[in-house]
């Protein structure tokens, strides 16, 4: 078996199991990003960054494509993109709250949970590299809080 027919089994049994399509991926990548841009925290971090939106949603789909599916679309480096980002633990529970009722009310609940799962470690590491950035050496457990000034984008 060829690395394309290895993946291509693994992606197929992914689907099998959680319902996950790219179709499902691009919904929720839409209706996700619906939400963060009508949030009050997290749309001025993104909309002083994010002038055209559609080349975005499109590497978020292809990223939660090898996310959740194994695909291997997503060839990019997220965590140099996050690092200087005025964000703090706040902001990664927001995120993973709005991303957790979007998962919820547009998936399976076997697909949600398998999204909600990746996006909690995703977070998790995220918010080690910002952290990381900022001189700030987290422990087990411990967040990343920045003080209020710090945190305007």
């Amino acid at each position: 078996m060829t690395a394309a027919e290895r993946r291509e089994q693994v992606v197929a049994d992914i689907t099998a199991r959680t319902g996950i399509t790219e179709k499902m991926i691009e919904h929720l990548v839409r209706r996700f990003y619906e939400r963060v841009r009508a949030d009050e925290m997290l749309a001025p971090i993104f909309d002083a960054r994010i002038k055209d939106w559609e080349p975005h949603l499109q590497q978020m789909c292809a990223f939660w494509s090898s996310v959740a599916l194994m695909s291997g679309r997503y060839h990019g480096t997220p965590m140099p993109k996050h690092m200087p980002l005025p964000i703090d633990a706040a902001h990664f529970d927001r995120w993973l709250a709005l991303f957790a009722a979007t998962a919820a009310d547009i998936c399976p609940p076997e697909a949600a949970a398998h999204f909600v799962e990746r996006a909690q470690r995703i977070a998790a590491s995220l918010e080690l590299g910002v952290a990381g950035a900022n001189g700030v050496m987290l422990g087990l457990g411990e967040r990343f809080r920045r003080k209020q000034a710090e945190v305007t984008p």
